[in-house]
């Protein structure tokens, strides 16, 4: 049976799940359509070279660092942020290269992911009860019915803060911040304390060295761009289609519909239905997909959700983010893998450690660190016994001091909570556990690729 002919607004037509209630839909189509006459905030080319780097993921033959926060706030947008942000995700970058002998796939969860789907429509503090916060580019996170009113002007400031932060990144990443020689310098100054600091100082050693090697052959960053710039990529989840419909645009060089608003989406847990608007939208525009898998997705419907996604079985389209929580990850990941592997489709495997693993302590919400690393530990332990490749994590993470997720080398306590809690939604791993959690998972990626059979040359 032929598939149903796809349009930018075909999703229209379709049942769809945590979409907001705007009270005046006149003003919403008012705010669309002047989004659609704004330029792209990333371009055709730059998505299908990231779906050529993601390919070469799903081969074995690089690893998917994806992160960032959980749910990107206007009041907290600054050069600072985005800087601190930026530096510790290329410590992070640098270690799994190094250390895990790996090249990496740098996407952040920035520059757009605002949108934030909930367990609840509406939350209830004492006799009031109010929509729930679903990220800044649909209400705010004040307890009044003004606030927590959909209001469809944040569309646009969340176009112009990604436009912002777009700009400042690009700038990082090709005006030479990103060059290797300045490993050192991307220390943040309370990592530099941490129990982890020798651990990246030895490695940032190592890197100057090779460097300093490298320079005495002949070869040094000013002549070779690959040492002195990076290739960064931006996505979120595709949680406010009318934005995303907004923001989709034909490529003039290949006739073909992308999605303009960040280089990845993704779909996430609650808004997979194969037969609703968020599976419609994503299977019509080019861009590599994420589809989060959590603990009540079926090895038959996941079949159902690769056809839909990624019929031509495209290498580095689909990215399948894992989030089932560090004590289901064996009940729930062989039944996925073995279906997938058994239907021969080319996916990437990726760990998010972070959703599954959200308790309650002293009135906070946080993550105990054991419990991420333990789930990584086990997804790539599965991939083993499998044969398959453990290709990518998937963090909420920050570049500030905050102290959201119990544990780590610092030993953030429950007590501790209270001191920099400062996350809209999620809690997020600080600078300093996100550079622990890349030493480990370097660890874990050294032992799997020295396992991998040897890679055939890539043809010229």
């Amino acid at each position: 049976m032929a598939a149903e002919r796809w349009t930018p607004n075909s999703w229209r037509a379709k049942p769809i799940q945590q979409a907001p209630a705007y009270p005046d839909p006149a003003a919403l189509a008012d705010a669309e359509k002047t989004l659609a006459g704004f330029p792209p905030l990333v371009f055709a080319g730059e998505a299908r070279k990231l779906k050529r780097a993601l390919g070469e993921v799903a081969t074995g033959q690089s690893f998917l660092l994806q992160g960032g926060d959980c749910a990107e706030s206007f009041a907290e947008h600054s050069a600072d942020n985005i800087r601190d942000f930026f530096r510790v995700f290329l410590q992070m970058a640098v270690v799994l290269t190094f250390a895990g002998a790996s090249p990496v796939v740098k996407v952040g969860r920035i520059a757009g992911q605002f949108a934030k789907p909930r367990s609840a429509p509406t939350e209830k503090r004492g006799d009031v009860e109010l929509p729930s916060y679903k990220g800044d580019i649909i209400n705010d996170i004040n307890f009044t019915p003004e606030a927590r009113t959909p209001d469809p002007r944040r569309l646009l400031e969340g176009y112009r803060q990604s436009a912002a932060t777009l700009n400042l990144l690009r700038a990082f990443a090709t005006g030479g911040y990103a060059n290797l020689e300045n490993a050192h310098r991307w220390m943040l100054g309370f990592v530099k304390d941490s129990p982890q600091s020798h651990r990246y100082q030895e490695l940032a050693d190592r890197i100057t060295e090779t460097l300093a090697f490298m320079r005495a052959i002949g070869l040094d960053a000013e002549k070779h761009q690959e040492l002195r710039a990076t290739d960064f990529y931006t996505s979120h989840e595709a949680l406010l289609l009318g934005f995303e419909e907004s923001l989709t645009r034909v490529d003039s060089t290949t006739g073909d519909y992308y999605a303009t608003s960040g280089h990845m989406i993704w779909i996430g847990d609650r808004t997979r239905q194969p037969d609703h608007a968020h599976v419609e939208y994503c299977r019509g525009v080019k861009n590599p997909i994420g589809l989060k898998c959590g603990p009540s997705l079926k090895p038959d419907d996941l079949l159902r959700l690769i056809d839909l996604l990624n019929p031509d079985d495209e290498a580095g389209r689909l990215t399948l983010i894992c989030r089932f929580g560090s004590d289901k990850v064996v009940d729930h990941l062989p039944s996925l893998i073995r279906a997938v592997k058994r239907a021969g489709r080319t996916v990437v495997w990726s760990c998010d450690p972070m959703h599954g693993n959200t308790i309650s302590a002293g009135g906070y919400k946080t993550r105990p660190f054991e419990r991420v690393m333990s789930e990584i530990r086990t997804f790539f332990a599965v991939h083993q016994a499998e044969g398959t490749y453990a290709g990518g994590v998937h963090l909420e993470m920050t570049g500030k001091n905050v102290t959201e997720c119990t544990g780590g080398a610092r030993a953030i306590t429950e007590g501790d909570l209270s001191d920099r809690y400062h996350t809209f939604c999620d809690p997020r791993l600080n600078a300093e556990q996100s550079i622990e959690v890349a030493f480990l998972v370097a660890e874990l990626l050294k032992a799997e690729r020295s396992s991998l059979p040897a890679q055939a040359p890539a043809a010229e």
